[in-house]
């Protein structure tokens, strides 16, 4: 596991960030976006992945494919056989996708902490107060996929995928500078809820939050037919009854954003795991608590934006 520290922006760049991300027709520019990124224009697509690689730090390097037709292929692009490698220890559940830990820690009740300052409860985010009470003072991770990183996701251990919930919302960028400013902001975008029920011995349950952003509004299940995003007109509530094995391709987004991994009391962050630290895919995320594991760590939320 690699660590990185989230660089911080000058307040000047910061204030700058936040007003063109965020000051602007959100809706309307992830539209737009959408459809931009499925030109398949050659003379549009090879310099558009030329940029993306030199000021966006896009790696091909582990793609399946080298060459894409769009835009949208290389965002939604597979890995190599062999490119991620999954932690089969006994009780790991690992991090169901590649990316940047925006926040973590135990769960103050329903409450986790968004940034300094600012909380949000579960209840809103999961859009229910009876699954918000299963993970109650459990603990949870916030995943940043930023936009050169891989962006399918798999089963963090073998289970069910058991219902989706698609909550229709915002597209508020996700980044620091307004992870800071916009109160319960993970609450206001599009997003899913996945409830995944871990298998043996103890059935736990297990909540995946696929959040969309500015530029980020859609998400393909392997479960679910049909596209979860902005226009989506179909159930709010989708029972899927879907068996998967730790690793399995559970689904992509398809302009990328972050991933809210919330589990109950039976299982810990696994050591190491910190705000600022980056995983792959298949990395130690949390641990299964033991029957009589007396560690209950009551920090604080952890946090660094």
């Amino acid at each position: 596991m690699k660590q990185l520290l989230i660089r911080q922006l000058s307040p000047v760049t910061e204030e700058l960030n936040f007003l063109l991300t965020n000051r602007i027709p959100r809706v309307g520019a992830t539209r737009l976006l959408g459809w931009y990124s499925r030109l398949r224009k050659p003379w549009l697509v090879r310099p558009s992945i030329a940029l993306w690689q030199r000021f966006g730090g896009l790696d091909l390097s582990d793609a399946l494919r080298p060459d894409f037709a769009s835009v949208h292929e290389c965002f939604t692009r597979e890995l190599r056989p062999g490119s991620r490698s999954l932690d089969m220890a006994p009780g790991a559940i690992v991090s169901p996708c590649d990316g940047q830990i925006m926040a973590c820690g135990a769960l103050a009740g329903i409450e986790a902490l968004q940034a300094k300052g600012l909380r949000y409860t579960l209840s809103a985010l999961l859009g229910s107060t009876s699954l918000a009470e299963r993970c109650r003072d459990g603990v949870y991770a916030t995943i940043r996929l930023s936009s050169g990183m891989y962006h399918r996701f798999h089963a963090p251990a073998d289970g069910m995928l058991e219902r989706v919930t698609h909550i229709a919302g915002d597209t508020w960028n996700v980044n620091p500078p307004a992870v800071r400013r916009v109160p319960s902001l993970y609450c206001r975008n599009e997003r899913a809820v996945l409830e995944l029920r871990l298998g043996e011995p103890e059935h736990t349950p297990l909540l995946l939050v696929p959040v969309a952003a500015v530029g980020v509004a859609g998400l393909r299940l392997r479960a679910v037919p049909g596209r979860l995003g902005l226009g989506y007109d179909g159930p709010r509530q989708i029972d899927c009854a879907s068996a998967c094995q730790k690793g399995d391709e559970l689904g992509w987004f398809e302009q990328g954003s972050t991933i809210i991994v919330i589990a109950p009391q039976s299982l810990r962050l696994a050591g190491g795991i910190t705000a600022g630290s980056r995983l792959r895919m298949g990395e130690r995320l949390m641990m299964r608590r033991a029957p009589a594991d007396p560690e209950r760590d009551r920090r604080d939320t952890r946090i660094q934006l």
